[in-house]
């Protein structure tokens, strides 16, 4: 297939446009390389003769339409978007520019294109909406997301993936083209932008600077490995039916903290520190702010025995929750492997086993992002 794939550059879209050459797809990336775009991603790829890449920002219409058009795709893999809801809470306008507007551009592009194609190809093409499980808001204790969960967005992130959601399922209701959407629940492994929960807690580690986790912890959240979300929307854009949703999770439901000392103990095996003492004084926030801490002490770890504190465990430090956090989010995948025969490959261990390792075997890649103004401050306060 001709796959146009849109922000490829970023963490998910890196490690789908491998996965897509891999078996044997003529990929073109669009991505605008905003700050969590990183075409260092794709280094191993970039001389493949079947990948190509056009720096194109999808608020700009008549780009989106010259590279949609100029590609001539058999598939539009839509991931580009704003993701990150405590950005999303500092500045919600770039949310709805890339998030809404972006994606109404490239429905109409691609809307265009599929009218001028003819009827054998018209009918192999897919428009796939990537999105999130965040659109569905917060469950309780029990139960599970399903395609028939009702939308209650609950940050300007959710809701403007909510959004696009809608107008992506519009465009196949009242125009006819073939649209496919995915929710996902949390995606984690290697290329992620070191600003959300595993990597920043890593690079924590590595630093022996205090471990910010929100409230107590007890957020819960499906955690799904990257590589195994990419092998589903593979399927989906290559079997799924148009106009179907499709629940994408990793049956691993996990609280932030137990995830968080997980992450601490495979670095005490990984990257053990004989002698570790956390920096004193408070993590530095963005705009100079700093965190309202619950406790001012560090918490104790399990272990990896179980027995006292662990020295990276020992950075944990709870800090202010986060304005309109849900409390849990869970997948029911069933439909995607009911239908389509898919269903992770990476367990609770072995997939954050990998994430750790390639961190520490990739330092090259994440410290060129820390070089830069970014670094590993907390967003989101209001």
């Amino acid at each position: 297939m001709r796959i146009l794939i849109t922000g490829g550059a970023g963490f998910i879209g890196s490690n789908l446009v491998r996965l897509a050459l891999a078996e044997g797809h003529h990929v073109l990336n669009v991505d605008a390389l905003t700050y969590a775009g990183n075409l260092a991603s794709l280094t191993d790829v970039a001389s493949d003769p079947r990948y190509q890449f056009a720096q194109v920002d999808i608020t700009d219409a008549t780009a989106v339409g010259e590279a949609v058009s100029g590609f001539q795709p058999d598939a539009v893999m839509h991931l580009a978007a704003e993701s990150h809801v405590d950005r999303s809470i500092d500045g919600p306008g770039q949310f709805i520019q890339t998030n809404v507007i972006g994606t109404f551009h490239l429905l109409q592009a691609s809307l265009e294109y599929h009218r001028s194609l003819p009827a054998e190809r018209a009918a192999r093409f897919r428009f796939l909406h990537v999105s999130t499980d965040e659109v569905y808001g917060s469950l309780g204790e029990t139960g599970l997301f399903t395609e028939t969960t009702p939308y209650d967005p609950h940050s300007p992130y959710s809701a403007s993936k909510a959004s696009s959601d809608h107008l992506a399922r519009a465009w196949q209701d009242t125009y006819g083209l073939p649209v496919l959407v995915t929710n996902c629940s949390n995606n984690y492994g290697p290329y992620q932008f070191p600003e959300k929960l595993i990597p920043v807690v890593i690079l924590k580690c590595l630093r022996g600077e205090p471990i910010p986790v929100y409230g107590k912890g007890e957020n819960i959240r499906d955690w799904l490995y990257v590589e195994d979300h990419c092998r589903a929307l593979l399927s989906v854009v290559q079997r799924g039916t148009p106009g179907e949703t499709y629940n994408i999770g990793g049956n691993n439901e996990q609280r932030n903290i137990d995830l968080v000392h997980l992450i601490c103990d495979l670095m005490d095996e990984l990257r053990p520190h004989s002698e570790l003492h956390p920096p004193s004084g408070r993590v530095e926030q963005s705009e100079g702010r700093a965190p309202q801490h619950n406790s001012p002490r560090p918490v104790s770890g399990r272990g990896a025995g179980g027995e006292g504190p662990t020295a990276h465990s020992s950075l944990i430090t709870f800090v202010t929750d986060r304005p309109g956090h849900d409390l849990r989010y869970a997948i029911d995948a069933s439909k995607i492997k009911r239908e389509l025969g898919w269903e992770p490959q990476e367990n609770f261990e072995s997939g954050f086993c990998k994430t750790v390792q390639w961190y520490l075997d990739n330092e090259a890649w994440w410290q060129a992002i820390l070089s830069g103004d970014y670094q590993l401050d907390r967003l989101g306060q209001n």
